[in-house]
């Protein structure tokens, strides 16, 4: 096994088994060996001998060792171990009683202590406000029991083996629709949950100015009749392009919600006979009923390319189907915490997902750039192939083992022997995570994101620059390589612009993801949606200067291409961010030197003390100091008001963003406030946090943009985590979301 350092990093922190002093217990190899025992030993159950169950093991050995695909994290965790739990992604339903929600709560917890994420449709949930006939009560609403998975999960992944992800989506004609868009609005709150939107092509039309009636009506989940208000007795409506617009608002300033297009889902939905999807798994790639399961594994198509500049597209071909049998392996291996996902996943549809990585690895390797028409027309081969080979091993292993349970009345059910599957479904582009460092591999469908990052803390404290292995090749073999070359690479993670030493040809191929127009990112979506069974699990990266009407763009864009979903993600739109790509662009903890001329506002806030007044100063268009004003010199009050200032703007001065100091100052209370209601003023530490507030935004939908850069990896605390995939993954040490 040839393994870089991040990937033997990767595997240590993540994967090895220990002994309770912290000892490893195996090696990489010894790993891939135990999951390739556990999952050739199925085949006894099928009537193999042992010489055939041995030849099966080598090859799942062999595949893996050689980074040819990967089995998702819990798989390579779990095979062979007391927990045996091997899928990845789960939905559980929500339904509209206690006892319903406080099950899946339950069953959230035995899953993600497992290593499982999961996905909620909160559309079942009557409204906040609503009446509760057996308590002559009334109901508290979705976004109270969303909080409430949220502070489950948050408790859940302390002890679990790897951290809790989830989907919360809520329908678009839910009364509670415009609360649960606008929910993260503040900083750190719901954390552990990727939020969406489910639309319909009804409610696209209406957007889109199809449908000339622009209004729809907002429905009551408890009784499925329009929802009225409580006080007028009014039917409620919205206009749909209002909504929408606001999504694209939340999303622009914060990442979420993204949107599910919930009816091109159930277009494809293999079992209409059993039910109808209503939600995801936490990364959007999996559709799945209430209690089914998926285990995924990726092939990694950097590793199929013979010679220069072709794909091999018989070793392709085999790995396919290698890995179909594999994961439906993995289906039988499996142990289920909860009897009602066994029934829906082992004893019912037994859907895979089988995916991809390295997919621009394998554009630089054929000379090809990724926003390119020609990146497109590989794109279709390469996954009409994945998609048709998949079919086809699924076929066989239907003619060895039986069809799945549920084939009678599925899309299947058509008397042709082509059709007679194994697994519902087969195919999926999930999230690559971890298991792409493991491969050496670019993440999913992706654009490379950066050509060098910071691994700090290496070799005894030393910091050094990791650069991608591909560049590192071709400038070498073009004559072009120097370490001042490497350097510059290294403090901005992108090709230097002014840098004549780098060929046109090359400089194309390793143009990175916020460099590639939106467009391309959408239809490189689009292509490997269209041969894919399930869906396809990937980030919108946008630049910081990106607007709102783009984002809006890409959002129609998605459906009319045929996305079962999107999930966008503006660079620096979250507050909680202090690094940058590069070495040079690193914030440390130094306060920026002060320019000789700032541009400021000022803003009047009457608090419990009297009025205070706020002067923020920004430098390039973002908050830089703060100055505050309150009664008269020489009390205490002038005192601490200056106190908290100086701290603030040495905050501001050392990187720290705007929304986290907000989140501190907000809500502070003291003997007394101002006013009535939510919005009254509490202290002065609280008018200070809503005055930065104020202005920050200000300053931010004047530069079409918001103050932040990069943020940290919660896990090693040095790495720069990226947005790829639909979740967060830190390229230095291995740290995903998902």
């Amino acid at each position: 096994m040839k393994l870089s350092d991040n990937a033997r990093i990767t595997y240590e922190r993540r994967y090895l088994k220990k002994d309770p002093e912290g000892n490893f217990l195996e090696t990489p190899a010894d790993l891939l060996r135990r999951v390739a025992v556990n999952m050739a030993a199925v085949e006894r159950a099928y009537g193999k001998d042992e010489a055939a169950i041995s030849e099966i093991e080598e090859q799942f050995y062999q595949a893996m060792a050689g980074a040819y695909f990967m089995p998702n994290s819990p798989t390579l965790m779990n095979a062979g171990s007391d927990l045996q739990q091997l899928s990845a992604c789960f939905v559980l339903p929500v339904e509209d009683s206690m006892e319903g929600i406080f099950t899946s709560l339950k069953h959230m917890a035995l899953v993600q202590k497992t290593g499982g994420g999961t996905g909620f449709a909160f559309d079942r949930l009557r409204p906040a406000g609503d009446r509760v006939r057996s308590t002559n009560g009334v109901a508290s609403g979705p976004l109270s029991f969303l909080k409430i998975f949220d502070a489950a999960t948050e408790a859940v992944k302390q002890g679990g083996t790897r951290r809790g992800a989830n989907m919360g989506s809520l329908i678009y004609n839910h009364p509670d629709i415009l609360d649960f868009i606008c929910c993260k609005e503040r900083e750190g709150e719901i954390n552990n949950f990727n939020l969406s939107v489910t639309v319909s092509d009804e409610f696209m039309r209406k957007v889109t100015g199809v449908d000339p009636d622009p209004c729809y009506n907002l429905i009551n989940p408890r009784s499925g009749e329009p929802y009225a208000d409580p006080e007028t007795g009014e039917i409620v409506q919205l206009e749909a392009r209002e909504v929408f617009d606001l999504i694209v608002r939340k999303a622009w300033s914060k990442g979420d919600p993204g949107i599910i297009f919930i009816d091109q889902m159930n277009r494809f939905n293999p079992t209409p006979q059993i039910g109808s999807y209503e939600t995801t798994n936490p990364c959007g790639e999996q559709p799945l009923l209430p209690y089914e399961a998926c285990c995924l594994a990726s092939l990694n198509l950097g590793r199929f390319v013979a010679g220069e500049s072709a794909v091999d597209w018989d070793k392709l071909r085999r790995v396919t189907r290698l890995a179909v049998r594999f994961l439906d392996n993995v289906i039988d291996s499996s142990s289920y915490v909860i009897g009602e996902i066994a029934r829906m996943h082992k004893e019912g549809n037994r859907k895979i997902g089988l995916g991809v990585m390295g997919w621009h690895d394998l554009l630089v390797r054929l000379g090809i750039p990724y926003d390119s028409e020609a990146a497109l027309e590989t794109a279709e081969k390469v996954m009409s192939l994945i998609n048709v080979e998949a079919k086809c091993c699924s076929v066989e292993l239907a003619e060895e083992r039986g069809v799945f349970p549920n084939f009678e009345g599925s899309v299947y059910d058509t008397g042709k022997p082509g059709d007679r599957v194994r697994n519902a479904t087969r195919t999926t582009i999930a999230p690559t995570g971890t298991i792409s460092i493991l491969a050496g591999a670019s993440s999913g469908i992706e654009p490379y994101f950066s050509i060098a990052f910071l691994r700090k803390d290496v070799l005894g404290g030393v910091d050094l620059p990791e650069v991608n292995p591909l560049f590192l090749e071709f400038a070498r073999r073009d004559g072009f390589y120097s370490e001042e070359l490497i350097e510059k690479i290294a403090r901005s993670g992108q090709l230097p612009k002014d840098e004549a030493a780098v060929p046109d040809d090359i400089r194309k191929l390793f143009k990175t993801a916020m460099e590639i127009d939106p467009g391309w990112h959408i239809r490189h979506q689009a292509i490997f949606q269209k041969y894919t069974d399930n869906a396809v699990s990937k980030t919108i990266n946008l630049k910081r200067e990106a607007t709102v009407e783009e984002v809006s763009d890409a959002y129609i864009l998605a459906w009319k291409m045929g996305c079962k979903g999107i999930t966008i993600y503006r660079d620096g739109s979250r507050e909680k961010q202090v690094l940058n790509v590069g070495v040079d662009e690193e914030v440390s903890l130094r306060p920026s030197s002060r320019p000789a001329t700032l541009i400021g506002h000022t803003t009047r806030i009457k608090t419990p003390l009297g009025n205070l007044f706020v002067t923020v100063n920004t430098a390039e268009g973002k908050p830089f100091e703060l100055f505050a004003q309150i009664g008269k010199a020489g009390s205490d009050v002038v005192a601490f008001t200056e106190g908290i200032a100086r701290l603030i703007s040495l905050a501001l001065r050392c990187g720290v963003g705007v929304q986290e100091i907000v989140a501190q100052l907000e809500g502070i209370g003291g003997y007394r406030s101002v006013g009535f209601g939510p919005n009254r003023i509490m202290s002065v530490p609280d008018a200070i946090g809503r005055a930065l507030a104020q202005l920050a935004e200000v300053k931010a939908g004047e530069n079409g943009s918001s103050p932040g850069s990069r943020e940290i990896c919660p896990d090693c605390g040095s790495g720069a985590v990226i947005r790829v995939e639909g979740c967060a993954k830190c390229e230095a040490c291995g740290y995903s979301e998902c």
